[in-house]
Order: C-alpha cells, then structure tokens, then sequence
C-alpha cells in the first residue's frame, strides 16, 4: 500500500483570499471530529495552502524514498513521536521528533519521514519556486549508492510521488543497484522500523 507524506487533500473551507480571514483552527476540536482523514492510504489534510502549505499528518506510513526539498520544511509533533529518516552531508542518521517537539529541516536535505499509529503531527511547507525541482531519490541498502532518482516541478505533489513510487515499484531494473547489484524495495519489510512510541 502507498502512503505518502506529502499527498494531500485540499480543505477549501481553509482557503484565504486576499479580503477574507479565516477563523482559528482548534485542533484538538478539528481532530476529534476529522481523525478519519489521517488514516491510509492519504494520511493527512491539508488545511492551508496559499502562502504557505500547513499539513495535519497521521500515521502509520510507508516509504523507502528520499524527498528533497529546496525550501525547508517544519516539523512539529502534536501526538506520539515521529522518526524523520535523513541524509546529512553523507551521513544516513535517524532523528526522533518526540511529542510536543519541533524540527526544522533544512533545503535540499534527503529525509524519508516514518509516522506510526496513533500519531499526530503537523507540517509546513514554502510555495515552490518557478524553477525549482522536487526529487525522490532511493538508496541501496547495502552500499548506499544511489539507486533511483525522480526530479519534477511540483504542481500536485500527492500524484506526482504517487507516479514516481510506482514506476519504481514496477521496475526491477530501476530498483537494482548499479554498484552491488542488490535489489531495493519500495516499501520497508514489515517490523524493520521500530516504533519509538512502544519502547
């Protein structure tokens, strides 16, 4: 099953014009009545997407691509931990975002955010430049060569990911490493991640 961060439906309830302000969102109020739409396969809502795009992100998901960016993200965890999955300066690491904490990721830095079940968390993100490119990048788990990369002008990020994932999944050849020959996934094997929230 495909999950994606980044995938959203639109909440044109939220939508700002130029005139018009919007009321506060109470999101302990919003999520006791929208739970269900943080659930697979979207995952999340989008609840603010003009001058800035501001997600409600559920749990669990699945992905073993890298998203980069190049304007930052900001993460905030609401309920429960998240682990954001990272590429720093060629360095794979594993950072936890705990309930209550906040995390800003830098432009252009690979990360593969995990959410888990019953979790909570909110995210936002830039307008894209013009000329700006978003990438899905994939990472031999062997050797950590470079297995597979996507790079598109993000106009509907939900499908264009969506596309990407499966034209890798489809693909043996485009999931063999180039270097080692090892054959990567398009999902992680089940119980590979453990889940912070349980330890």
């Amino acid at each position: 099953m495909f999950t994606s961060e980044l995938s959203f439906e639109e909440n044109t309830t939220t939508k700002q014009s130029s005139k018009m302000l919007t009321a506060p969102l109470n999101l302990p109020k919003w999520l006791e009545e929208n739970s269900h739409l943080l659930k697979p396969p979207i995952n999340n809502y989008c609840v603010y997407n003009k001058d800035v795009t501001v997600m409600i992100v559920g749990g669990p998901n699945a992905r073993t691509d890298y998203h980069i960016n190049e304007t930052a993200e900001w993460f905030y965890q609401y309920k429960g931990a998240m682990m954001l999955k990272v590429v720093d300066e060629g360095e794979f690491k594993d950072i936890i975002i705990g309930e209550g904490e906040m995390f800003l990721l830098p432009p252009n830095t690979p990360h593969n955010p995990v959410r888990f079940a019953n979790t909570v968390g909110i995210v936002l993100e830039q307008p894209r430049p013009k000329d700006s490119l978003d990438r899905l990048r994939w990472y031999c788990t062997n050797c950590r060569e470079v297995v597979e990369e996507a790079a598109f002008h993000c106009t509907d990020l939900g499908t264009q990911i969506k596309e990407a994932v499966n034209s890798f999944k489809d693909s043996e050849e485009r999931r063999k490493c180039k270097k080692c020959g090892t054959v990567a996934e398009s999902a992680p094997p089940p119980g590979s991640i453990q889940d912070p929230n349980l330890s």
